[in-house]
């Protein structure tokens, strides 16, 4: 598949939750659901790459699989809430830069 934007993915989305979704899932479900996929996320990095260690039948669980699951129920929760991820990504990037443009650079403990 080619690249797409995340605006084309948030209409991706949309269009699968209208056509094989039937509806949206409420805001406060889809909050639990984001939290549940986040922990899905950090229960594989910390047996991959931290000190804990998989049980039988787990380490075959995909890493980008269920950080996709976070993007798409990101992307739901954007949609329900009219957020454009695209124009909040790009506010996020010029706050960080204004914030942080040499935070890091000075920062001895990244050296």
């Amino acid at each position: 598949m080619n690249a797409i934007s995340i605006e084309e993915a948030q209409k991706q989305v949309d269009a699968w939750i209208k056509e094989h979704g039937v509806r949206y899932f409420s805001e406060l479900t889809n909050m639990a659901i984001l939290t549940e996929e986040v922990g899905e996320v950090a229960r594989i990095i910390s047996r991959k790459y931290g000190e804990q260690s998989f049980k039988a039948g787990e380490s075959d669980k995909d890493l980008g699989d269920e950080m996709a699951d976070v993007l798409w129920v990101l992307m739901c929760l954007a949609n329900q809430t009219g957020v454009d991820l695209t124009e909040a990504f790009k506010k996020n990037i010029e706050k960080k830069t204004s914030r942080d443009k040499t935070r890091h650079l000075n920062n001895d403990k990244l050296r």
